[in-house]
């Protein structure tokens, strides 16, 4: 039900969360688009908007357009302060509120205060499969309207392009990095993510049936090769930014909180996947400095939807 090992986001500093938001990309325009058109041709309203685990506050400012009251809420304090320094206003001009909390708590906190049955939709980027998914569920039973929605999206596992220079090589190599470099840093949590939320408990699927949402109101859409699920998820990237992205994940964190020795200079475990990439490209005729790969990333969009009275 829960990934209780993780640590890594929930206690990022401020100089973390900085990095996060430079270095993540954003999620495609179509996803957004996605979400607020099915939230909106399933009855719900834009009054009142939650992003949980918003981290530096992307979707919440993608989002907030669209309401008239938006709040971001993470747990993690350099991420919050992080957000409020990126800002962000709704549909009324309004400024989104950023405050901590958790997927137990949100709307309950001393940051973050939002009376229950007052939401219309609680948005999750790729932050679902660190929670307790029993108690997230019943929070989100309680603070949402009837007819409200829960959005919840993941990038799935990010791959190489088969049209990519060398494609089968370079993901070779991926695959060794994350299966002997990444397993021992991973947790439950990534291994979700990369089965693209298969395998998230729904509501009806926990331990105690949380039966405000109808299994029959599900719906799923999952972005499929040709379509792109992030800004940069299916463009050519040089090597700086493929090691730049790459070292948001958890994983790394974590290995470079056990190595901290090993951070800075060739050491670095990704910095060995970045120059392996760059022998296999040379080898093939690209020239120093010219090395690119296009990745892709096939996420999907998990929507449920609270019962009208």
């Amino acid at each position: 039900m829960a990934a209780p090992q993780e640590k890594t986001f929930s206690t990022y500093n401020a100089a973390q969360g900085q990095h996060y938001a430079q270095a993540r990309p954003d999620y495609h325009p179509s996803v957004y688009a996605y979400i607020v058109d099915t939230h909106k041709a399933t009855g719900g309203q834009f009054d009142t908007l939650v992003d949980l685990g918003c981290g530096p506050g992307n979707c919440a400012r993608a989002l907030a357009p669209h309401f008239q009251h938006a709040y971001g809420i993470d747990p993690a304090p350099g991420m919050i302060s992080t957000a409020k320094e990126l800002g962000g206003t709704t549909a009324s001009g309004e400024a989104i509120t950023y405050g901590q909390g958790s997927a137990n708590d949100f709307g309950t906190t001393t940051d973050v205060q939002i009376a229950d049955g007052t939401v219309d939709m609680v948005s999750v980027g790729n932050a679902a499969h660190w929670f307790d998914m029993q108690k997230f569920w019943q929070r989100a039973a309680a603070i949402l309207k009837p007819g409200g929605s829960v959005a919840i999206w993941t990038t799935g596992d990010l791959r190489v392009h088969p049209d990519s220079r060398c494609a089968e090589q370079v993901q070779a190599a991926m695959d060794t990095f994350r299966e002997r470099d990444m397993k021992p840093y991973s947790n439950e949590g990534n291994r979700i993510v990369r089965n693209k939320y298969w395998d998230l408990p729904l509501p009806w699927q926990t331990p105690t049936v949380v039966p405000e949402f109808a299994q029959s109101d599900f719906i799923r859409r999952d972005w499929m090769m040709g379509e792109t699920f992030m800004i940069n998820g299916d463009l050519e990237v040089n090597m700086d930014l493929l090691e730049k992205v790459m070292s948001t994940s958890s994983p790394y964190t974590r290995w470079c909180e056990a190595n901290p020795q090993d951070v800075e200079g060739e050491n670095n475990i990704l910095r060995k996947l970045r120059r392996e990439v760059e022998r296999i490209l040379r080898a093939d005729g690209v020239q120093p400095g010219e090395e690119r790969i296009r990745g892709v990333a096939l996420g999907a969009v998990l929507i449920a939807k609270k019962a009208k009275e």
